[in-house]
């Protein structure tokens, strides 16, 4: 059985729409949908915003379903200029930019006592969403890298940084600053997130948003719908 996770309705209501929904569970505030899509045993559930949300959501399907692996997807910010509006990215890795621990010597985002700051993406399964997005999604660009995650909305292109563009960045309590991209390279459980770019994590957010959501939206559900059914 696969699991697939979505922070919002908009992420997972149509996939919704497409399986035939076997039976509906309530755990944890949050509705499981059990049932089959393209032929496959799936469970679709909106987490909600926040990575406390995604993590518990996650473990319930570990716990009660016994996924064999996740699939988390959505839409987020661009944090490279060549990667555009309506493309999407494949996680090699995903990391927690808010994580901060410094202050007891452990590097930016390195979570303390684990000796480890990135969750490497399952290797067959990221493999397989890119070759099925390539096919389903020619139009777009399809990008692998790591997918940084944080209980922020990332809408400054300073925060943002990089070469050439204003960098400064996240501003810590002791003042230093960071930079996103140049900190952490940016582009247990088996898991891939896919993340359609609705806006460029820029002060156009307010204008990309409303207007790319939804073909964003239709870029994902076509490809986690084509590949469910070639999920093993």
């Amino acid at each position: 059985m696969l699991g697939i996770i979505g922070a919002m309705d908009q992420e997972v209501s149509i996939l919704k729409e497409k399986m035939e929904v076997k039976k509906i569970d309530k755990r944890a505030s949050m509705e499981f949908y059990v049932g089959i899509l393209n032929g496959k045993e799936v469970v679709i559930v909106k987490c909600g915003v926040g990575k406390v949300n995604a993590a518990v959501c996650t473990q319930i399907l570990a716990d009660c379903y016994q996924v064999e692996a996740v699939i988390n997807t959505g839409v987020a910010g661009s944090l490279r200029a060549e990667i555009n509006i309506g493309d999407i990215v494949v996680s090699t890795d995903a990391l927690q930019h808010d994580m901060d621990a410094t202050g007891f010597g452990y590097e930016p985002a390195e979570i303390p006592l684990m000796g480890k700051k990135t969750f490497e993406a399952d290797a067959s399964l990221r493999s397989l969403i890119a070759e099925t997005c390539r096919e389903v999604n020619p139009e777009i660009g399809v990008f692998e890298g790591r997918v940084v995650s944080g209980d922020q909305f990332i809408s400054d292109g300073d925060v943002k940084g990089g070469p050439g563009q204003n960098v400064c960045t996240i501003l810590h309590r002791d003042g230093r600053r960071s930079d996103l991209r140049r900190q952490h390279g940016l582009i247990r459980f088996p898991f891939v997130i896919i993340r359609a770019i609705s806006d460029k994590a820029d002060g156009s957010a307010h204008m990309d948003y409303s207007e790319f959501e939804a073909k964003a939206i239709e870029h994902t559900v076509r490809l986690v719908e084509a590949a469910a059914a070639k999920f093993a």
